[in-house]
């Protein structure tokens, strides 16, 4: 199953400088490991050492927040888009 997944600016750096790639996974955490495979170095900025999301990194499957649905546990099916968004903070 092709998801498609959009990389915030600062992880292209494990991208090859793209800012979309064609993924695979049936939820969140299948994804991820598939998105590691290919770009290895990226789940480190993105989950800690237990595997768990970052707090500051926000993902939202075809616009909707996973917090909001099952969190990691989301699942995906083919066509899905998969943001990946970095939160801003500033004051």
């Amino acid at each position: 199953m092709a998801v498609k997944v959009l990389i915030p600016t600062p992880l292209q750096k494990f991208t090859n400088n793209q800012a979309a790639l064609e993924c695979s996974g049936g939820n969140i955490v299948e994804l991820l490991n598939d998105l590691e495979s290919n770009c290895p170095g990226i789940k480190a900025r993105l989950c800690d050492d237990a595997g768990e999301l970052r707090r500051f990194v926000n993902f939202y499957v075809n616009s909707e927040d996973i917090r909001f649905l099952d969190g990691k546990e989301t699942s995906l099916s083919d066509g899905d888009e998969v943001s990946i968004v970095p939160a801003v903070a500033g004051g």
